[in-house]
């Protein structure tokens, strides 16, 4: 199938798919782009380590800046990942060593703060270095850009200007959304302090706007005047998110739900300061396998390395791309899923109409990381020979103590040319099916005794595999299986309950594969052993 610019911009406009939903609304703000390009933004607070949320946001960006690169025929764009580094420590980090020297700077702007590791000038440098190691990591195409660089070197000084200028329309906005005694302290602007330079949470007096010079009271009850440009001070929070929209030219940033108050004023505000908000997505937050809200501080839910360590980074990049406005649970157990699916929309992908195609979670994630050699043209290497369910259920009877070596002379049964040079993406997914098992499949085995029916069922499965053909197929396999849990002499009122029989006696578990794939990827004589061995317990 031939596809043309025309094409897929045909059909970009008329596509449901959530990225290209974004990237039509922002094209009818903006149908031909801008010079310089169309400017999308993730925002970063350099505090902490980058984490899921860090990926989710840039991923999902990432995702409608290429949906409307499509849309308008290639207009171009950029990224901004943008760090908060200007914003002043409020707490020491769990995490990181050094704490007592951290706790002597708190109050001053991250990038002012000597790093607890020794490694970097500043805890900011070594947390932006961090980041942007995180977002190489993954392919993702950015400029970097550090709050503390635009302060410091002037690039937000005539933004903030228009802050000083509109100071009293911005505390028109900000002082109805505040507790009474919030009110008293709060300020659009913050100084830092020329004796202790940390970030002030103090009024401050206008003196002369264009020239950027304000007055307030330092932390020793001194009476200062001093220019706010330069570096000397920062916004507050809902005011610095608008101003950095307005002075770097921000036409898309999403944000997640626990934002949408600070979105709301912040949008205000960016009008009284001549621009406008942002096109954007409200997204969902992730939760853990409880329900509950995940937090860094519980340490509840998942991290980026535990989902790379048990499922693949493309499994992930469809789990988030799901959606973005419905809450996703994020536990070990949504992992095996998500691989199988993405593997099933990748296989389809080649065969699909552009319609349906642009649809494919998979047409968008080849397209967020522009390494991907040969992304716009998906073929070879599109499916999976084993889905990792079933991988699974192998890793799972061959027990903890399982090697790669072990399941790859098993894979030999199923796979043709079973050589893990042959098949990297499922050599990659072995050694996480030996981790998933480790820790999530094996505590949880436990294989029970068949009884009433279930004991002559699976005699007659025993007697029917000992009569089969070595090479038979897996359907045929799989016909077998069906044809047993008919027979009314056994008892089942439906086929679900011989299966969930198997899978109970057999492999330890409620729910399991296909028993003819299965069958064939194991093997005729050792699921003989496994029948046996239930048997033995009856």
């Amino acid at each position: 199938m031939t596809i043309t610019p025309e094409t897929l911009i045909a059909a970009a406009q008329s596509s449901k798919a959530w990225p290209f939903q974004e990237a039509q609304r922002l094209a009818k703000r903006m149908p031909k782009g801008k010079p310089g390009g169309v400017l999308f933004e993730t925002g970063y607070g350099p505090s902490g380590l980058p984490h899921i949320g860090t990926f989710q946001e840039v991923l999902r960006t990432t995702l409608v800046r290429r949906a409307y690169e499509a849309l308008t025929g290639g207009a171009p764009t950029r990224l901004v990942a943008f760090s908060d580094d200007m914003d002043g420590l409020r707490k020491v980090p769990d995490n990181v060593p050094n704490r007592d020297m951290l706790a002597q700077h708190l109050g001053k702007p991250l990038s002012r703060i000597p790093d607890p590791f020794e490694k970097f000038e500043s805890f900011a440098a070594h947390n932006n270095a961090m980041l942007r190691d995180f977002l190489d990591r993954f392919g993702f195409e950015y400029e970097f850009v550090s709050s503390s660089e635009c302060y410091n070197g002037g690039k937000f000084d005539t933004a903030l200007k228009g802050v000083l200028s509109n100071f009293q329309a911005i505390l028109d906005i900000m002082l109805p959304t505040l507790g009474e005694e919030r009110r008293q302290t709060y300020s659009p602007v913050m100084p830092v302090s020329p004796t202790t330079g940390a970030v002030l949470q103090v009024p401050i007096e206008v003196v002369d706007a264009e020239a950027g010079l304000i007055r307030f009271t330092d932390e020793d009850g001194a009476i200062v005047e001093q220019s706010a440009l330069g570096g000397m001070a920062k916004c507050q929070w809902k005011v610095d998110w608008a101003m950095r929209w307005v002075a770097l030219g921000v036409d898309y940033e999403m944000y997640g739900k626990d934002l949408t108050d600070s979105g709301i004023q912040s949008g205000k505000i960016a009008r009284v300061l001549g621009g406008h908000k942002p096109e954007g997505l409200i997204y969902e937050l992730f939760l853990d396998g409880e329900g509950e809200k995940i937090s860094k501080s519980k340490g509840n839910g998942l991290s980026i390395e535990d989902w790379l360590q048990y499922g693949s980074e493309e499994s992930l990049g469809y789990y988030i791309f799901a959606n973005p406005r419905s809450a996703k649970q994020l536990h070990g157990g949504v992992i095996p899923k998500a691989v199988d699916d993405y593997w099933q929309f990748r296989a389809a992908l080649p065969g699909q109409e552009l319609d349906k195609q642009l649809g494919n979670p998979v047409w968008h994630l080849l397209r967020a990381n522009e390494s991907h050699a040969g992304a716009n043209a998906p073929g070879s290497g599109d499916t999976l020979p084993v889905p990792f369910s079933l991988l699974l259920n192998l890793v799972g009877v061959l027990g903890v103590g399982a090697t790669r070596e072990a399941v790859w002379s098993y894979l030999g049964n199923y796979v043709t040319n079973a050589d893990p040079a042959a098949h990297p993406a499922l050599d990659a997914l072995v050694d996480k099916a030996l981790a998933y098992n480790r820790d999530f499949v094996a505590p949880t085995l436990a294989k029970r005794a068949p009884s009433g029916g279930e004991v002559g069922a699976l005699q007659a499965l025993d007697a029917a595999l000992a009569d089969a053909d070595p090479a038979i197929s897996a359907e045929d396999l799989q016909t077998i299986v069906y044809e047993i849990g008919k027979q009314p002499e056994f008892g089942f009122d439906n086929l679900r309950n011989w299966f969930k029989a198997l899978y109970e006696t057999l492999l330890g578990s409620e729910q399991g594969p296909r028993m003819g794939s299965f069958i064939a990827l194991y093997g005729i004589a050792p699921t003989r052993a496994l029948i046996a061995e239930a048997l033995a317990k009856a």
